[in-house]
């Protein structure tokens, strides 16, 4: 059949499975949208009100799914606003694919209305790019990024079509989609592997998000279990390990347990698996597990000894390494291991409980009470983000939603309502952020309205900038350099203006009944929190510290 290079997309989106895309219209992506309005009943297309907000919605999606997220964008200023959104995916390895528009191809080059080159800005934030500039190409290009969205290690691509390329025809032919799949290899070091662990008195598991994009969560506490080995976590993972399970010590890293860093620090061996030893975990990574022999297991073997040099690796899916590996460690155990950990354990930072206000850890724990484990959890970036990550702890795995490694501010609104719209409202979708990030993507709260998304988000209100300023307390003698806006902003006014509905709470009784309220509704609310300025993430490390200095007051 003879199809324009618009309805090429529709096709090969439905091929895909793709259901849901997240975007905004603009002039070089009018065939697209015109083709889809003929497509409403099989695509569902959700418009939000900027097109940062539609990438992380795709973000938020995906991730919630397992699916590859969509996001839709016009040339020039609707393609460069989906870079951050398309950054934060590729830091956290979330398979996105980006349709956009651009000017006729006889007018690339040119400075021509609303043109950028998006396929040179993106290069380094996403896995790979495109750019169509023949009708023959556009289904094979967008077939094969969704492949490479989700082959190997998992990230966005982008796919830049020129406006006339979508209105040329050509003749389709159908085609089903081709899920990558996980290969296995040789790998000829396992038995080394095996027997560094089989002879080790101080084992330690440090893991990543890399299990959980491989599902291979059954795999690692059958390890744990094997080698008797205690294990932390990466803020990519949290949720993927029962808080119940003995061997679980929390999240690693600057703001982790201290129990979790000491023993990264007294370990024998450490086996880092689907993770990257990221700066915020190794924050001396000279100095990252001394006394230990490392092993890393990754998909990616461009993350092998780039910032910790490792003693041994294992390039490959994490599900199918571990399944190789199991059958050849023995089941052991380690008393006197276990005992030092028992003792560290007491040590662990437990703040103050306070019933006449509130408490970052007391909302993180009224919010889990009444939403439950298998609710989504979606963070912005901040202090906010760290006691989600620390109090929040019996999620279920794949159900924390946050921007890890780019840290962006602003992620959270868009990422809850693609994680509802895509598991199709049947769980709560708690929105967590602060006054800081909140005020940066506060206009997607249009969109929840509009489709009737029923997010809660609940902002930890200080009235500053609390993780920045936190560290200015720290590190700059309490120069507080521009980190005290003083905005005046009543945040029930203005959900109220969008059509949301808005509660303001100082106390825990006030903070529960508004929270048990939100979750009767079907549609958006914000609940604001006021919280004091004073109240600091901790445990701490500083940049470049180790265990010894770890701050807990």
């Amino acid at each position: 059949m003879v199809l324009t290079g618009a309805q090429i997309i529709a096709e090969v989106l439905l091929e895909q499975g793709v259901d849901t895309i997240f975007g905004y219209p603009g002039g070089a992506v009018l065939n697209i949208y015109d083709t889809l309005y003929f497509y409403r009943d099989r695509i569902r297309h959700i418009m939000t009100a900027h097109e940062q907000g539609a990438a992380h919605a795709a973000d938020g999606y995906a991730r919630a799914t397992g699916k590859t997220g969509v996001v839709l964008a016009t040339s020039g200023p609707g393609a460069t606003n989906i870079v951050t959104g398309l950054a934060t995916a590729y830091m956290d390895s979330v398979p996105v694919v980006a349709i956009t528009g651009n000017v006729n191809t006889n007018q690339i080059g040119k400075d021509s209305f609303q043109e950028v080159f998006i396929g040179g800005i993106t290069m380094s934030v996403t896995k790979h790019n495109s750019v169509v500039r023949r009708i023959e190409d556009l289904a094979p290009t967008l077939r094969r990024a969704f492949e490479i969205a989700q082959e190997g290690r998992k990230g966005p691509v982008l796919v830049d079509v020129p406006k006339n390329i979508t209105a040329a025809t050509i003749e389709f032919e159908p085609k089903y989609a081709v899920k990558p799949q996980p290969k296995k290899k040789e790998w000829t070091n396992l038995p080394e592997v095996a027997e560094l662990i089989n002879k080790s008195r101080r084992p330690f598991l440090y893991f990543g998000g890399g299990v959980r994009l491989s599902e291979a969560e059954h795999e690692m506490e059958e390890l744990m279990k094997r080698a008797d080995m205690p294990a932390a976590y990466t803020i990519m993972a949290a949720g993927l390990l029962d808080a119940d399970d003995p061997n679980n010590l929390g999240l690693l890293g600057m703001h982790g347990c201290v129990t979790a860093n000491l023993a990264a620090s007294e370990a024998d061996v450490i086996l880092a698996v689907g993770t990257r030893f990221s700066d915020r975990v190794a924050l001396n990574p000279k100095k990252f597990g001394a006394q230990a022999r490392i092993v890393h297991i990754d998909i990616d073997a461009s993350e092998i000894n780039k910032n910790v040099k490792v003693y041994q690796s294992v390039v490959g899916d994490v599900k199918l390494v571990l399944q190789e590996l199991l059958p050849m460690l023995k089941k052991v155990s380690h008393p006197e291991w276990q005992k030092t950990i028992a003792d560290w354990r007491k040590h662990d930072y437990t703040p103050e409980e306070d019933p006449t206000r509130l408490r970052p850890h007391q909302v993180m724990r009224d919010i889990f009470a009444m939403a439950g484990k298998d609710a989504y959890y979606v963070t912005d970036v901040g202090q906010h983000q760290m006691w989600a990550a620390q109090y929040l702890d019996h999620m279920a795995p794949g159900h924390f939603l946050t921007s890890g490694g780019l840290g962006t501010m602003g992620y959270g609104y868009g990422a809850s309502i693609g994680a509802c719209l895509g598991t199709e409202k049947k769980y709560p979708v708690v929105h967590i952020t602060g006054d800081g990030s909140f005020h940066m993507n506060m206009n997607e709260a249009c969109t929840a309205v509009s489709y009737e998304v029923p997010v809660i988000t609940v902002i930890m209100n200080n009235a500053v900038l609390g993780m920045v300023r936190q560290w200015q307390t720290t590190f700059y003698d309490s120069r507080y350099s521009s980190t005290e806006p003083e905005r005046k902003t009543n945040y029930v006014k203005v959900a109220e203006g969008f059509g949301a509905k808005g509660y303001h709470c100082e106390t825990p009784e006030e903070f529960r009944e508004a929270f048990a309220a939100a979750l009767k509704e079907k549609g958006p609310v914000w609940i604001e929190c006021v919280i004091d300025r004073n109240e600091r993430v901790l445990p701490m490390i500083p940049p470049g510290g180790t265990s010894e200095d770890i701050m807990i007051d």
